[in-house]
């Protein structure tokens, strides 16, 4: 397993990280043990960054990463480097809202200390920006717990690149994380030039996106079932069935490249840059592994090319959010 840096001054992961949405049914039905597996099958391969959120199945990741690590000792929690996120929020009407106040984040991150079981995590991210409160002091609020020792280091979620480089200037960020892939390049103009300038590592979630650049994507059928996929654009017929389309010939070409089509999709955003660090969700182990062989795949300047042209930048049909799920994410292009 390859491994990069999580911040210019941060510890050295593996280039590969598991997305711990899917521990909390984000995608379908799991269970707990079926999260220990995935973990068990990330220690065998080497996988060491994990990253959950409080508002994760409500505290489910946590809760089934902390007991993981219970039961398997101090050699798991020594493996594991922990980033979760705390900032999405809910008024008294129980409407969804954002709340960067030190005092959400730091009664906010003793939860999640006590539902992963341990006393400092590696990696805290503010999960949403509150626009109305200034970025500096949301950055003073996070440094604050790195120095109580509840975090080593402190990150950013789905900002822009004029956002990273004022927080920057107050405190070093260890990481943003965004979603990036074949499917959503809107990174590429500028925040991933920024994070790399800035020592910044950029995370990407969703880099399979949300299933389309795998093998199996998630039939149209299970749509419905999902809280978020059956409102989201590019699940929504005709957008649904364009995807499948253009998909298709991306899933072609890894078979003719030897390879699952999402271990290509791994392997492509690694390619993106040594501060890239893709962290997909899945609820199998056998799709891990593909998730996995991506990391070993090198790719040269012709396979970009071809894949590229598989699926050029626009090819998706439909916005990555609805006009709901754009709440909260800070648009910059």
């Amino acid at each position: 397993m390859q491994s990069r840096r999580l911040g210019a001054q941060g510890p050295e992961v593996s280039a590969l990280g598991i997305g711990a949405m899917s521990f909390a049914e984000f995608y379908g039905p799991t269970t707990d043990e079926n999260s220990y597996a995935i973990m068990d099958a990330a220690v065998e391969a080497g996988v060491t960054h994990v990253d959950t959120s409080n508002v994760y199945g409500m505290g489910r990741s946590e809760n089934a990463i902390g007991a993981f690590l219970k039961s398997r000792g101090t050699a798991a929690r020594d493996h594991f480097v922990i980033a979760t996120k705390a900032g999405i929020s809910k008024d008294a009407d129980g409407n969804r809202c954002f709340d960067n106040s030190p005092e959400h984040f730091e009664a906010e991150l003793d939860k999640s200390l006590e539902r992963l079981g341990v006393e400092c995590v590696d990696l805290f991210y503010m999960h949403r920006y509150q626009a109305e409160r200034p970025i500096e002091e949301v950055t003073e609020a996070l440094a604050a717990l790195v120095k109580k020792g509840k975090t080593k280091s402190i990150g950013l979620s789905e900002i822009a690149p004029s956002t990273l480089r004022r927080a920057a200037a107050v405190h070093p960020i260890a990481a943003v994380q965004s979603e990036y892939s074949l499917a959503t390049r809107a990174p590429e103009l500028g925040l991933l030039q920024a994070c790399e300038e800035l020592g910044t590592a950029f995370v990407a979630f969703s880099p399979v996106g949300r299933s389309f650049l795998t093998d199996d994507p998630i039939p149209a059928s299970r749509v419905p079932e999902l809280g978020f996929l059956k409102v989201n654009p590019r699940f929504q017929q005709p957008n649904y069935d364009y995807n499948i389309a253009a998909t298709d010939r991306f899933r072609a070409l890894a078979a003719e490249m030897g390879m699952p089509a999402a271990s290509l999709a791994i392997a492509w955003t690694l390619h993106k840059g040594d501060h890239v660090l893709p962290i997909p969700g899945t609820r199998s182990t056998s799709h891990f592994a593909e998730l996995v062989k991506g990391t070993n795949a090198t790719l040269t300047a012709d396979d970009v090319a071809r894949i590229e042209q598989v699926l050029p930048v626009g090819w998706a049909h439909g916005d990555r959010y609805s006009a709901g799920q754009w709440v909260g994410p800070e648009r910059f292009s």
